[in-house]
């Protein structure tokens, strides 16, 4: 068997690259929180089910905040459906970044 055949890709990266495809971010970061759920309802021995996200991108331009979150659990559907328990998500312009410093 090859070696490369057991591995499995983390979930932080399947994150990052299918909101990379969705939204050609200029700035994303998925942080695994798991280990902060640990015990709690959802978590899993191994973690990979508890993220906090901080994507931004020009896409969201015009769109409200429920918006853009409903087009993110969208490009995560099958995540949500899965493995992943909890989305934490901070959806941001560009533009917006400036606001928050």
């Amino acid at each position: 068997m090859l070696a490369w055949a057991n591995w499995r890709m983390a979930m932080s990266q399947i994150i990052h690259e299918k909101l990379t495809a969705a939204f050609a971010p200029k700035e994303l970061t998925v942080e695994d929180e798991s280990a902060k759920h640990a015990g709690h309802s959802g978590a899993r021995p191994g973690g990979e089910t508890h993220f906090n996200v901080r994507i931004v991108a020009d896409a969201f331009a015009g769109l409200s905040r429920v918006e853009r979150q409903r087009r993110v659990s969208a490009a995560l559907a099958e995540e949500l459906r899965g493995s992943v328990h909890a989305l934490s998500l901070t959806t941001l312009t560009p533009a917006e970044t400036w606001q928050e410093h």
